[in-house]
C-alpha cells in the first residue's frame, strides 16, 4: 500500500475551542497535530501583552491545551507543528519545555526565527504600503514577515517533535511536513502547490467541517463538530476527513466554501514557496464525510516576502445599550445623535480636536443591510456607537457621557452593556513587501543555531489568462434568490473583502455568472465599499463551478482599525445571496 500522511488541524485561531486537540490526538490516527493561532490582529495584541511582561507574546492555549497530551503524542509518535510562538517563540519554548519536564515527557523542541523584523524597521527606508503606496508609520508595534515552509521542514529533518514559530503563512505548517515526508523538490511547485492546498482547507479549522456553511441546517452535533484532517499521498492529492463519530459535514459544497477562502486571484495566489493555481481544483465526493481534492497547479514564488506591521493610530471606544419601545429605531436615532452631538460641543468647548470617524449602528434594524434593510417596525434595537480621536482623555469624557442618556433622553433606553465602556488604543495594519534576504532564518534546536538556507530561485512564470464563464443559453424567464443556486463565504485581508459563490449543480452557474458581474455586485454592496476607493474584481474557477470576489476598501479600515459591528466582512456573504439570479422557468421549477 502507497505510504500516506496523515494531519489533522486542531486550532483555527487563538481561542479557538480547547476540545479539537484531544479529539484529534486519540481519534484521528495522526501523523502530525498542527495549530494555527495568528490572525493580523493577533501580532499586535502579542506585541502589547510582551511591553507589559518580557516572557509574554506567544498563544498560551497551545501550552495549555497540549500539556495533557503530551503522554499520548509520545506513544503514538505525532509531530506538532504550530505558529503559537506569535513575537515570542522562544518563550513559548521554554513553557512547553518546562511542561514536558514536569509530565516527564522527552520530546524535542525546535524554534524557528527570523519574522520579527521589528528591530530592522529604523533601517529600511523607502518602505511604502502594497496596496495604497503611503510610507512606513514612524511608530509600529509589530512587524513580521510571512515566512514559508523550508525552515520548518528543516526542523522536521534535524528530529524535531515539535517545531514552534513566529509568523508563516497558515499553510506552511502543512507544507512543511509534506515536504519532509515525501522528499519534495522545492521546485516541484505543482505539488507544492497540492499541499498549499491542502493546508489552505484544514487552517481555518472546522471551517471545512460544516462550521460557517451556508446550508448550516444539515449540519449535525454543533456541539461535538469534528475537525478536519487531510490523509495525503506521495502525488500530492489529498482527501479532506475527520473523526468518526464527531458532529459536523464534510461534503463538496462545504470544502468548496473553504477552497476559496481569502484567495483573491485563484490563477495567482502567492505563497513564499509556491504561487498556487486553484481554479482547475476539482472536489469529489468518496464517501460520507470525505471529500478528494486534486488539479491545484504552481508557479515558482517571487523574492520576497509579505510583512505585516500594526501601529498605533488614535484611541476608539464602543457604547453599546438597549432600545425598546414604540418607535424605536427613531428614539435610538435621535438618542445616538444627540450623544455625539453633546460630546463633540464638550471637545470644542475644551479647545480638543473633533472625533476622527464616529459609527452608529441601530443592530436589529438591518443597520448592516445598508439600503437593503427591510425592518422599520421593531420595537428593540442594540444602539452601537464607535467612535475614534486622537486624545484618549476626549474619549474617557465620551465613555463618561453615555449613562446621562438613561435618564435625560428618550424612554426605553436600558442595559448599557458592560457598563461604563472602555477606551482602548487603535491599531492599524500596515502592508509591505521586502526581500527575503532582508530575514535571517535559523532554528534553535537543543542549543544550538542552525541557519536556514533558502530553495534557490527561479524565474517567474506569468500566471494564466481568465477564463470568462460559460454563456447561458436559452431565455431568462423566471429569478430566484442566489441562495437557492449557490453557497457562498466572506473572507477578509486587511481592508478587504473576498466573497466566494459555488454553484449547487454546473448548470447554474452561467445564469449566475450572467447576473452577478462585479457591476451587479458594486451596486448591492454599495453600503459597505468605500465611495472613492471601493471597487470589484471577478474571477471564474472552473474546476469548482464557482466565482470569486474581492471587494476592495470595502471593510471600513480592516478587521483591527475599522468601527464596525462587522469589521471583517463576515456576513457580506449571507447579504449577496439574497440577490436575486434570472433563471429559465424550468430551473425556478426546481425550487417550487
Amino acid at each position: 500500500m502507497s505510504k500516506t500522511v496523515r494531519i489533522g488541524c486542531a486550532s483555527a485561531f487563538w481561542g479557538d475551542t480547547c476540545t479539537a486537540a484531544a479529539q484529534l490526538v486519540h481519534g484521528g490516527a495522526l501523523d502530525y497535530l498542527v495549530f494555527d493561532y495568528l490572525a493580523e490582529v493577533t501580532m499586535s495584541i502579542l506585541a502589547g501583552a510582551r511591553m507589559k511582561d518580557p516572557q509574554a507574546g506567544y498563544a498560551t492555549d497551545f501550552v495549555e491545551v497540549l500539556t495533557p497530551l503530551l503522554a499520548d503524542i509520545q506513544r503514538q509518535g505525532i509531530r506538532v507543528i504550530s505558529n503559537a510562538g506569535g513575537i515570542h517563540p522562544q518563550a513559548c519554548a521554554a513553557a512547553l519545555q518546562a511542561a514536558c519536564d514536569h509530565a516527564q515527557v522527552p520530546l524535542k523542541i525546535a524554534v524557528l526565527l527570523g519574522d520579527d523584523l521589528q528591530p530592522q524597521l529604523k533601517n529600511l527606508h523607502g518602505i511604502t504600503d502594497m496596496f495604497d503606496g503611503t510610507p512606513l508609520p514612524p511608530v509600529c508595534v509589530s512587524a513580521n514577515a510571512y515566512l514559508g515552509a523550508p525552515g520548518i521542514a528543516q526542523a522536521l529533518a534535524l528530529g524535531a517533535d515539535i517545531v514552534i514559530t513566529g509568523r508563516v503563512v497558515d499553510s506552511a505548517v502543512v507544507s512543511a511536513a509534506l515536504v519532509h515526508e515525501f522528499g519534495w523538490s522545492w521546485h516541484d511547485y505543482d505539488r507544492l502547490a497540492q499541499a498549499a492546498l491542502a493546508g489552505h482547507i484544514i487552517e481555518c479549522g472546522a471551517q471545512c467541517t460544516g462550521g460557517n456553511f451556508t446550508d448550516w441546517r444539515d449540519v449535525p452535533d454543533y456541539e461535538h463538530i469534528g475537525f478536519p484532517i487531510v490523509e495525503v499521498s506521495a502525488d500530492g492529492q489529498f482527501t479532506v476527513n475527520k473523526v468518526d463519530g464527531s458532529g459536523g459535514l464534510i461534503s463538496e459544497l462545504s470544502v468548496a466554501e473553504q477552497l476559496l477562502y481569502e484567495i483573491g486571484d485563484p490563477r495567482a495566489y502567492v505563497l513564499p514557496d509556491v504561487i498556487c493555481d486553484f481554479s482547475q481544483v476539482k472536489l469529489q465526493q468518496q464517501g460520507k464525510h470525505q471529500v478528494r481534492l486534486h488539479g491545484a497547479k504552481g508557479l515558482p514564488p517571487t523574492d520576497r516576502y509579505k510583512v505585516s506591521a500594526t501601529y498605533p493610530d488614535g484611541f476608539r471606544c464602543t457604547a453599546s445599550c438597549l432600545i425598546a419601545g414604540i418607535d424605536a429605531v427613531a428614539k435610538a436615532e435621535r438618542v445616538s445623535q444627540a450623544i455625539i452631538g453633546k460630546t463633540a460641543e464638550l471637545f470644542s468647548q475644551r479647545g480638543w480636536a473633533p472625533f476622527t470617524d464616529v459609527n452608529i449602528e441601530l443592530l436589529g434594524s438591518e443597520a448592516t443591510y445598508g439600503a437593503h434593510g427591510q425592518r422599520h417596525d421593531t420595537r428593540e434595537v442594540v444602539v452601537k456607537l464607535a467612535v475614534r480621536h486622537p486624545s484618549k482623555q476626549a474619549l474617557v469624557l465620551f465613555a463618561r457621557e453615555i449613562a446621562q442618556a438613561a435618564t435625560g433622553m428618550a424612554p426605553g433606553l436600558t442595559g448599557i452593556v458592560g457598563g461604563r465602556p472602555t477606551v482602548y488604543p487603535l491599531i492599524r495594519l500596515f502592508s509591505f513587501l521586502i526581500d527575503k534576504s532582508a530575514c535571517d532564518l535559523s532554528i534553535h534546536w537543543q542549543g544550538e543555531r542552525h541557519t536556514c538556507a533558502l530553495p534557490a530561485a527561479q524565474a517567474l512564470v506569468t500566471p494564466a489568462a481568465p477564463i470568462d464563464p460559460p454563456k447561458t443559453t436559452g431565455r431568462a424567464d423566471a429569478s430566484v434568490p442566489l441562495v437557492k443556486l449557490a453557497v457562498a463565504r466572506a473572507g477578509d485581508k486587511g481592508n478587504h473583502s473576498n466573497i466566494g459563490v459555488i454553484a449547487r449543480a454546473p448548470e447554474y452557474l452561467p445564469w449566475i455568472a450572467e447576473t452577478l458581474t462585479p457591476e451587479v455586485v458594486v451596486d448591492w454592496m454599495r453600503h459597505v465599499l468605500d465611495p472613492v476607493h471601493g471597487r470589484v474584481e471577478r474571477w471564474y474557477l472552473p474546476g469548482s463551478h464557482s466565482l470569486n470576489f474581492l471587494l476592495e476598501n470595502a471593510l471600513g479600515g480592516g478587521g483591527i482599525a475599522s468601527l464596525r459591528i462587522d469589521p471583517q466582512g463576515k456576513a457580506f456573504a449571507q447579504q449577496l445571496l439574497e440577490i436575486p439570479i434570472a433563471v429559465p422557468q424550468h430551473i425556478a421549477d426546481q425550487f417550487n
